[in-house]
């Protein structure tokens, strides 16, 4: 019979696991009980008839200054109160408290028997029952009914608040003075995410916000521009980073210590490599064994954020159902490296095999539409050197089209093109770390050369995008940074919930159909399928050009704009910097043979049919992986794209069983098929060696 396909990236579990082990802090020697006697069921005539009544109503009560319950909501749940209904992550109305039950967990499709007693147990998934009792409510109450709901939130606040305040409030006036309050109320297990928890919230503050909600409710907070929060208050919680509890069984030590620089704090926790099904060595997770650079060659080295804490990410990793993994994870607060698996092994990191079977994957604490926020001069460097140490060891080139993002890997076919993540994303500072890497973005050729490098001045080209929070893997119980969920999480982000990120640097340019800022943004045919233009969000890759990709110039027009080749058209962009921001370089390119109109774009390299044996195919059911073009792709006649000019030969490496025992397990399948790596668009592609000429740049 045809062996089952592994499964594809799942929607997991998320940072409030880790809750489960946090310290949170010195129990407070004071109780916290509310300023007034509190009403009890469900909710009466007496109570406010509005949500923007009913925040003024529980911050008078209970001490809490409006400003500071407000915010805090709104960043948990846009005040949204569900119908009185758990959130897809286990949170009741305005003010998010969670109760998790199994009943959510089956609900949610959560299958995990590794982390689900965690879960269950977490405190910060069970924030509503203590919530209740400061309110002097039932259980029910304060799940169901927004106006106790959020009386029982304003409640808990104050008695974090008070915890950390030596049992007393701070003035009405004071709002940074609540910022350990607020950081405490995040249920964050590591100092930086309450932090940045506390900054969002107060941030917040200052802007102010006004909407309407699902069910109809106006509610306003004024801007408050002079209003910070304390930058450390976090500290005040001595929260400790929490590693996965070692587990021998199903986290087998693989490594006998990291493979890290000696320059950079790094240590070893191994992921979750378990044989799921005792009867089935195929059903296994979460990586797949090999013995590279025996099995298959290292090519690339892919660089990610992981959607998630520190902590968080360990934890996900240490599941063996989780069916994702990394080799490398590092911390945003300090740059501390996490080893997770050996590089010889092939992480399951990109969805796309012909990539990940010879990449390194190195995931960094974040999110990738806050990125500012946690890509920290920290890690930049000790990813730098995690780079550096990687490349020298398995010879990889330190250049942008083998130093990649998860956003320069295509998807694997015509279906996954337009939804293959984008992270780190636009504030990840490409050129900064190309530097730290030793191969810094400059201009190496005369100024008429027909490619050039694109890299903006990161601190000088400040943007504008917007993004949808969680913007990656749509996880049942994340931490603070999911935002508000919408009613369909499998389906895409709704444009209402879309934020306007704050302008500031980016590491892109967008790419125009015309030399004008007035022009339209060009459009990916997979992500506009409907012919729109493209747009000013994260996601869309289809009108962006990143820091150190190089291309080829197509026309050029007065006051600074070139044109490219960029996705099969012509795209423009402004460059206003000149050889500084456009660097003309040296380069291979790759042009349709004389006499073809076009030749096919394929974002897979695997090998022909003729490559497996009909013993194998035979045995597993037909042919495992064929070639598959990019429909709506097209390298055409008169075009050109930068290759690194190395014929690749088509390959698929057969990880079947977890112990090599399946019949030619952990075999490389190579074909008489070549490849060329070119940077078609925002992403890499490939082209068949025999459509092409191999042509160097001008100069």
């Amino acid at each position: 019979m045809r062996p089952p396909r592994r499964k594809a990236l799942i929607p997991v579990l998320a940072s409030a696991l880790v809750a489960a082990t946090a310290a949170f802090g010195p129990a407070s020697a004071h109780s916290a009980t509310p300023a007034t006697a509190a009403p009890t069921g469900p909710s009466t005539p007496a109570d406010p008839t509005t949500r923007q009544a009913a925040f003024a109503a529980a911050a008078a009560e209970f001490g809490v200054p409006l400003p500071v319950l407000m915010a805090l909501s709104y960043n948990e749940t846009l005040w949204e109160a569900h119908g009185g209904k758990p959130s897809f992550s286990a949170g009741y109305g305005p003010m998010n408290l969670t109760d998790l039950t199994q009943a959510d967990l089956t609900r949610a499709g959560f299958g995990s028997q590794f982390r689900a007693p965690d879960l269950l147990t977490a405190p910060a998934l069970h924030t509503a029952g203590k919530a209740a009792a400061l309110a002097g409510i039932d259980l029910a109450t304060a799940e169901t009914n927004d106006v106790q709901n959020i009386r029982a939130g304003a409640a808990l606040l104050a008695s974090y608040e008070k915890q950390y305040n030596h049992g007393v409030l701070p003035p009405a006036a004071d709002l940074p003075g609540w910022t350990v309050g607020v950081a405490r109320y995040s249920e964050a297990s590591e100092t930086k995410v309450a932090q940045v928890f506390a900054d969002d919230v107060y941030a917040t503050i200052r802007s102010g916000q006004a909407l309407t909600t699902q069910d109809g409710q106006t509610l306003t907070l004024p801007a408050r521009p002079w209003t910070f929060d304390q930058g450390d208050g976090a500290r005040r919680l001595g929260l400790v980073s929490v590693v996965p509890p070692a587990d021998a069984v199903h986290d087998p030590a693989q490594l006998d210590a990291p493979e890290c620089p000696a320059e950079i704090s790094c240590s070893y926790s191994p992921d979750g490599f378990f044989q799921l099904d005792p009867n089935d060595k195929s059903n296994y997770g979460d990586h797949d064994p090999a013995s590279r650079p025996t099995t298959t060659d290292v090519r690339y080295i892919t660089l990610h954020d992981n959607e998630e804490t520190n902590d968080g990410t360990l934890w996900l990793f240490h599941d063996p159902s989780y069916q994702a993994s990394a080799h490398y994870e590092v911390r945003s607060e300090d740059g501390h490296v996490t080893q997770m698996m050996p590089t010889g092994d092939i992480a399951w990191d990109s969805a796309n095999e012909s990539f990940y079977q010879h990449s390194i994957g190195i995931e960094q604490e974040g999110y990738a539409i806050d990125g500012a926020t946690w890509y920290s001069e920290a890690m930049y460097h000790s990813t730098a050197a995690l780079v550096r140490y990687l490349g020298a060891k398995y010879g990889i080139p330190l250049d942008r089209q083998h130093i990649l993002g998860h956003d320069n890997i295509p998807g694997s076919s015509d279906s996954r093109i337009a939804t293959q993540h984008w992270d780190p994303g636009p504030y990840w500072d490409w050129s900064h770390f190309m530097a730290l890497v030793g191969a810094p973005i400059h201009p190496e050729a005369p100024p008429t050369s027909n490619v050039v490098a694109v890299n903006p001045v990161f601190q000088l080209n400040q943007q504008v995008v917007s993004g949808c929070q969680n913007i990656q893997d749509l996880t049942p119980f994340p931490g603070p940074y999911h935002g508000a969920e919408w009613p369909n999480l499998n389906g895409p982000c709704p444009d209402a919930y879309y934020l306007t990120m704050p302008k500031q640097p980016t590491n892109f340019v967008w790419l125009r159909t015309a030399p004008s800022d007035s022009a339209p943004l060009i459009a990916d045919p997979y992500i506009h399928a409907d012919g729109s233009a493209g747009s000013t969000r994260a996601a869309d890759w289809g009108d962006q050009a990143s820091a150190g990709q190089e291309f080829v110039v197509a026309d050029r027009a007065p006051d600074g704009w070139i044109a490219i080749w960029f996705a099969g058209q012509k795209a423009w962009f402004h460059n206003q910097f000149g050889p500084l921001t456009a660097a003309p370089v040296k380069a291979l390119t790759v042009t349709p043979k004389a006499g073809r109109a076009s030749v096919p774009v394929y974002t897979e390299s695997f090998p022909e049919a003729a490559a497996y044996p009909k013993a194998f195919t035979d045995w597993y059911g037909g042919i495992p992986r064929a070639q598959r073009i990019a429909s709506k792709y097209v390298l055409a006649a008169g075009q050109a794209y930068v290759t690194d000019g190395k014929a690749l030969t088509g390959d698929w490496f057969d990880a079947y069983n977890i112990d090599g025992s399946a019949f030619m397990d952990q075999t490389d399948f190579k074909g008489g098929t070549q490849y060329y790596l070119i940077t078609y668009n925002h992403r890499m592609a490939f082209v068949n060696a025999a459509d092409v000429d191999v042509v160097a740049s001008t100069s």
